[in-house]
């Protein structure tokens, strides 16, 4: 494939050597000193986008491969307000989109785990739910979208649950949501239940972006040819 590369900061070169050892091109490489060659023609030189830039830019440069006709797959967090807006353009444009909050394998088996859990602890008794996410300092959105992605599941599940907020809290019907921010770390996400004589935790840890970027890469080779709004669910097979 010819691949247009949306944002070259750490996950973009990740990105980009996971492509390549795929044996795919990079067509286009876009990132803040050449926005402007983010352009209908340059797209539609490419096969699929993958876009990995801020909360800030996202939606726009979705907006940007969906008017050109690409196929484009999304990394960036931290701007789902737009989200419902942007999976309707793809649909009014009979375009194709693929979003995910986290690309790794192993955080999404682990998304679908923690939801099983927050089912489980229905009727498991006095146990109170928190969770920490921990990423590298230069991590712009917070909490992750991994985090907010946890959060809202065990919204669904939990029934004493009424709303998480993004910080410590000892109120009986929220789910506290700490995020911490440290140099030098890919991304750690901890679910804790905690009761007075125990205590469970649910972790996954990240130790390079390799995950990431391959699981990115995937659902690109996944999006081709396809029309409609995807996920990691639809990747992963539903299994």
């Amino acid at each position: 494939m010819n691949i247009a590369l949306i944002g070259y900061g750490k996950m973009g070169k990740e990105v980009a050597a996971e492509a390549l050892a795929r044996n795919h091109h990079i067509s286009l490489t876009v990132d803040v000193d050449n926005r402007h060659e983010l352009t209908p023609e340059n797209l539609k030189k490419c096969d699929v986008a993958i876009e990995f830039t801020s909360p800030h830019t996202a939606a726009g440069n979705i907006r940007r491969c969906l008017a050109a006709g690409i196929p484009v797959v999304c990394g960036s967090t931290g701007w789902l307000e737009q989200l419902e807006d942007v999976k309707r353009e793809c649909e009014e444009r009979k375009g194709a989109f693929f979003y995910a909050s986290n690309y790794s394998v192993g955080v999404n088996i682990f998304l679908r785990i923690n939801k099983m859990l927050a089912a489980m602890m229905n009727f498991a008794g006095a146990y109170r739910p928190s969770m920490e996410e921990v990423h590298h300092t230069e991590k712009k959105d917070a909490p992750s979208g991994t985090a907010v992605t946890l959060a809202e599941a065990m919204m669904s599940e939990l029934k004493l649950l009424k709303k998480w907020v993004n910080q410590a809290s000892d109120t009986e019907d929220v789910l506290p949501v700490v995020s911490l921010r440290k140099p030098g770390v890919c991304g750690t996400h901890t679910v804790k239940y905690e009761s007075d004589v125990d205590y469970i935790t649910l972790s996954h840890v990240a130790k390079n972006r390799k995950g990431f970027a391959l699981g990115a890469v995937l659902a690109a080779e996944f999006i081709r040819g396809k029309q409609g709004c995807f996920g990691m669910n639809d990747l992963m097979g539903n299994f």
